[in-house]
């Protein structure tokens, strides 16, 4: 049965409108994988020379050392200053409270019973002395949602562009969380787990100098 030319002529708009629509939300196809590790490049570029900031936020250490489990949690303030740093944590009523100061030639944790601790290494004093396993060294490099210079990484990218999540030295690293409206874009949740510790930071602010 033909319908009307008259009845076609009103219908036809209609079906244009529908198909323009349909074109307007196509899914964007996702960007090429060479493409994301070449802004992540550039973010690294543009992040390599900031050493000078304050993280403020939460930090949740838990694992297993020796057979036992160890842990904690409390608030977070991290200060960067060139190669020079110093955690302050705060653990809630009857946990643990502590100041590690790190430098170039050493560590030095306070705020536990027996006085200040020191050692060349930090991550084996906070090792021996909390019983937490924290990647120190590479850590640094990402909080900032970059790869640390200690070896190969593998980069996987979100729907954003951005890094989804990071594997090195034995530890994997996610990115549930970014703060897009920074410049480069910094992260507001890092979370880095090995096969016996998991590290987990939920940055509040950020400040930098």
């Amino acid at each position: 049965m033909k319908l009307p030319i008259r009845l076609l002529a009103a219908a036809l708009p209609l079906l244009l409108a529908a198909c323009v629509h349909k074109e307007a939300v196509r899914p964007q196809p996702k960007a090429d994988y060479a493409v994301l590790l070449n802004e992540q490049r550039a973010r690294e570029h543009l992040l390599e020379k900031t050493d000078h900031w304050v993280l403020q936020g939460k930090i949740g250490v838990s694992g297993e050392v020796n057979g036992k489990k160890e842990g904690g949690s409390g608030t977070l303030t991290w200060t960067q200053n060139g190669d020079n740093y110093e955690f302050v944590v705060r653990g809630p009523v009857g946990s643990k409270s502590f100041k590690l100061t790190v430098t170039p030639v050493g560590a030095t944790l306070e705020g536990l019973e027996g006085g200040p601790q020191r050692s060349p290494d930090v991550e084996s004093l906070v090792q021996n002395t909390l019983g937490w396993q924290v990647p120190f060294r590479d850590l640094r490099a990402w909080v900032l949602g970059t790869r640390a210079d200690s070896g190969p990484a593998e980069l996987k990218f979100g729907d954003d562009g951005l890094p989804m999540s990071l594997t090195q030295d034995g530890w994997t690293v996610t990115y549930p969380g970014w703060d897009n409206k920074r410049e480069p874009a910094l992260p507001t949740k890092v979370f880095a787990s090995s096969p016996t510790s998991s590290v987990r930071l939920s940055v509040e602010s950020w400040t930098i100098q």
